[in-house]
């Protein structure tokens, strides 16, 4: 599952908690030998025991007859089943069923036991007090006002199925019999109890609480990271498409900071780089333009003098010199539009007659060029940047699919931007030379040759020219055959 690094590092934070939380668990189990019962110590135990007492008061005040009505309408409350047993092993109330051994081991007391009281020779039972042995009870005689109360409780567990026995050790009055030692027994599928013993709803709210408090706790820290990578790795793909002018913030004094600290020096010396390298090759270019021009001169001159049967060598020698002619005036465009972005002025301006412009250009015999830009289509550019990035696409258009069918070129209106499309319905490019089409000097064919093309400067301009208008150009395969180039221009 692929995951923002923000949602990485709070799951990783909830899980380590997690981890120590029942780590802690574990050990204080461990340590004191504690079970499910020691929940009867906290809260819960103390939920029991008042329901307890309340069994306890009711059914002491009614009849025998109505213990079984009692118990039943406290189930259905709270959803868990009731028994009545003595500590002898009589059941006196519920329904009929039989206590697994470790639950009787609780329930009944040892040793041998008569009707209705306990056996002298043991101590008295909790639920219910007894005067001290050959004296007066100090507090006075019993009364018949006076009521059994919950003197202990326990809890057991059992397996197959699983079921939560709570027991509570109480007394009851069997009238006209004095009151005898009885446990009332709270038997639940599960811990919660129908919420009596276990109340998941303050858990929830306060693990909710800690969940919320804890992410507002984080977030400054995560979310400062996360934006500071973030504003990073934008830098870094803006750098990858040659826009070296950007710039991170340095503000933070952490390793974060150094780093945007270092990509800012990266790209200030990359940009200074890739402009020294467009300049020289700019100024070279122009240093050549001079003798390239004598030396068309000469052969023309040459061309007039030379005997008809020298001609062919004059005429080899005017291509080689017009091809160089024609690389070096590219290295000037390829240059002037590197170098000349600081200095352009946009306009909003109709494409369609810039369009119109670069198809009579670019029109050769055996070629159908069409413009079907919509007239009231506007975009905000440099006119002559577009007019010859247009004249580009369509001249490598010409040049591999002039012969394929007609060459077209749309353009719809997008939020915020224009969309033009050069289509042709040539052979097209392999999928992994895409990428790579707009790196100057790069051929899809390595070969240099006048028959096959240019240098490879042609693409590299075209993606210099819209990038100075602020744009963006990209290039894909048809689906159903061909090739086309997306310029994205500002509406």
């Amino acid at each position: 599952m692929r995951l923002p690094l923000y949602g990485k590092i709070l799951l990783w934070f909830f899980l380590n908690l997690l981890f120590v939380g029942g780590a802690g668990y574990v050990l204080f189990l461990r340590q004191f030998h504690a079970g499910p019962e020691v929940l009867l110590n906290g809260p819960a135990g103390e939920r029991v025991r008042a329901v307890g007492q309340l069994i306890t008061d009711e059914l002491n005040a009614r009849p025998p007859g109505e213990w079984a009505g009692i118990l039943e309408r406290f189930g259905e409350a709270y959803q868990v089943r009731f028994l009545l047993y003595r500590n002898d092993g009589t059941q006196l109330a519920g329904d009929k069923s039989a206590l697994p051994e470790p639950v009787q081991q609780k329930v009944f007391s040892p040793g041998p036991r008569r009707e209705g009281r306990p056996p002298r020779d043991t101590p008295p039972e909790p639920g219910f007090d007894t005067p001290p042995r050959g004296g007066r009870d100090p507090r006075g005689p019993r009364g018949p006002t006076e009521r059994p109360r919950i003197r202990e409780s326990f809890l057991v567990r059992t397996e197959e199925p699983r079921r939560y026995w709570i027991g509570m050790r109480t007394a009851v009055m069997e009238r006209p019999q004095p009151p005898v030692p009885a446990t009332v027994l709270m038997v639940s599928d599960s811990l919660r109890a129908g919420g009596l013993f276990v109340d998941f709803a303050p858990l929830l709210w306060v693990g909710g609480g800690a969940v919320i408090f804890s992410v507002l706790f984080w977030l400054p820290l995560v979310g400062g990271i996360t934006r500071a990578l973030a504003q990073m790795n934008h830098a870094a793909a803006e750098m990858a498409e040659g826009k070296f002018d950007t710039r991170v913030s340095e503000k933070r004094r952490d390793e974060l900071g150094s780093l945007g600290a270092a990509l800012n020096r990266m790209a200030a010396r990359l940009g200074g780089f890739v402009t020294g390298q467009k300049r020289f090759t700019g100024d070279i270019a122009h240093e050549l333009c001079t003798p390239i021009a004598r030396m068309q001169m000469v052969v023309g001159i040459l061309e007039e003098r030379a005997d008809p049967k020298d001609r062919a060598y004059v005429e080899d020698m005017r291509e080689e010199v017009q091809h160089m002619s024609n690389l070096v005036n590219e290295l000037l465009s390829f240059s002037k539009a590197s170098l000349g972005a600081s200095s352009v002025r946009l306009q909003t301006v109709p494409l369609r007659p810039l369009v119109e412009k670069a198809v009579k250009r670019e029109a050769r015999h055996g070629s159908e060029l069409r413009n079907e830009v919509p007239e009231e289509l506007l975009a905000t550019i440099d006119p002559e940047l577009i007019v010859r990035a247009v004249s580009n696409l369509l001249r490598n258009a010409v040049r591999y699919a002039g012969e394929a069918g007609p060459i077209t070129v749309t353009a719809q209106a997008l939020e915020g931007e224009v969309e033009l499309l050069v289509r042709d319905g040539g052979p097209g490019v392999p999928e992994d030379e895409l990428p790579k089409l707009f790196d100057p000097f790069y051929r899809v064919d390595t070969s240099r040759a006048r028959e096959t093309g240019g240098v490879g400067l042609g693409l590299s301009i075209v993606k210099t020219c819209v990038e100075t208008c602020h744009g963006a150009v990209t290039c894909r395969n048809r689906d159903g055959g061909g090739f086309e180039a997306v310029l994205r221009l500002p509406a």
